[in-house]
């Protein structure tokens, strides 16, 4: 062959060995961007009719779950009878709301737990729902109080987790009789652990961050960890398992984590009991919703953060918005979704 065109086959050979090195490390580089992602790089624009709003009422922390075709909301509301949040104290209802699109507009269907006979833990009000598939049934956990009990020392109601079980997701609802925890507890998180023991994270009244352990959900709770983040004022949590480690997502209350007050802040474990860090990053969420018409909301609160799974995926952030003026639930598609690993495993 030629020397000349040797040289050019040679040289085109270079170059296109090379080209396909560069093409395999920009994936690669890709690859490793994707899966270095926060959850907060993922989440995507809105629309302005997605979510879950209620006239006249405060709509507030929805927990989303997919049976079948339709996407079921379970949040809580109450009368606007005065100025955000107060009158969740005594008012606060759950209620369930149904779309066939995870972003919604929900549709409200009915009153999951309401008031009932004062002999009852939960007889005034119910709050803070987390909604959960545990061993073929549906189990609603959410805090309520009754109308006699105060806490020690304050005029407040004794707030307590419970729970509510149905073999349908239309119902109906069977409420336990007695809370899970004696005392203040608060802003419950499920997560199934080793061995598929039921892990219910909740804090007390001075924010004080607690992890207690059952092989039921129904009880009775072993306290594993009665101080899980002592650095922090931290409330409204959501546990997840992901990639071999237990994440935490939850509300950085006076922004000691993220450096802004009631941020979103993200923590990880080996165990899921003790020996929480910080997320790289850490923030989870801020308070700007970008709206896909190129507006941006900045809203006052943003809290009770929960998630949908679907198929082994964490597709969408679930959180309830306050903008000044009124609050709704507010879903957010995380794209590329976070893989989510079966509880038990």
């Amino acid at each position: 062959m030629n020397k000349n065109l040797l040289s050019v086959v040679n040289s085109s050979g270079r170059q296109a060995g090379i080209f396909k090195f560069g093409i395999v490390l920009l994936f690669l580089g890709l690859c490793i961007w994707v899966q270095g992602q926060s959850i907060m790089d993922r989440l995507q624009p809105v629309t302005e009719k997605s979510g879950f709003r209620m006239e006249g009422y405060w709509v507030w922390g929805g927990s989303p779950i997919k049976v079948g075709a339709e996407y079921h909301l379970f949040a809580s509301r109450w009368p606007r009878k005065s100025v955000f949040p107060d009158d969740y104290f005594t008012d606060s209802e759950i209620v369930r709301a149904t779309s066939n699109n995870p972003m919604g507009p929900y549709t409200f269907r009915e009153v999951v737990i309401g008031e009932r006979d004062s002999m009852f833990w939960d007889s005034n009000m119910a709050h803070n729902p987390t909604i959960h598939r545990i061993n073929g049934e549906y189990v609603l956990f959410y805090i309520g109080s009754d109308f006699t009990t105060l806490r020690p020392g304050s005029k407040r109601l004794l707030r307590q987790v419970g729970y509510a079980t149905s073999k349908s997701i239309d119902g109906p609802w069977k409420r336990s009789d007695k809370p899970l925890i004696s005392g203040e507890s608060n802003n419950p998180a499920i997560c199934v652990g080793p061995e598929k023991k039921i892990r219910l994270m909740y804090r007390d009244e001075n924010l004080v961050v607690k992890i207690a352990e059952s092989p039921e959900y129904s009880g009775p709770y072993v306290l594993r960890n009665g101080n899980v983040w002592p650095a922090a004022r931290l409330e409204d949590f959501y546990l997840f398992k992901s990639k071999g480690m237990y994440h935490l997502i939850c509300e950085d209350n006076q922004g000691a984590l993220t450096g802004h007050e009631r941020w979103g802040t993200h923590l990880i474990s080996a165990d899921g009991i003790s020996g929480w860090q910080p997320a790289d990053p850490v923030v989870a969420y801020s308070h700007t919703l970008l709206n896909q018409s190129g507006d941006t909301l900045h809203c006052v609160r943003r809290e009770r953060p929960q998630l949908l799974i679907q198929h082994h995926k964490i597709t969408h952030l679930f959180t309830g918005f306050y903008d000044g003026q009124n609050s709704w639930c507010q879903p957010q598609e995380l794209k590329p979704p976070l893989k989510h690993i079966k509880v038990g495993q």
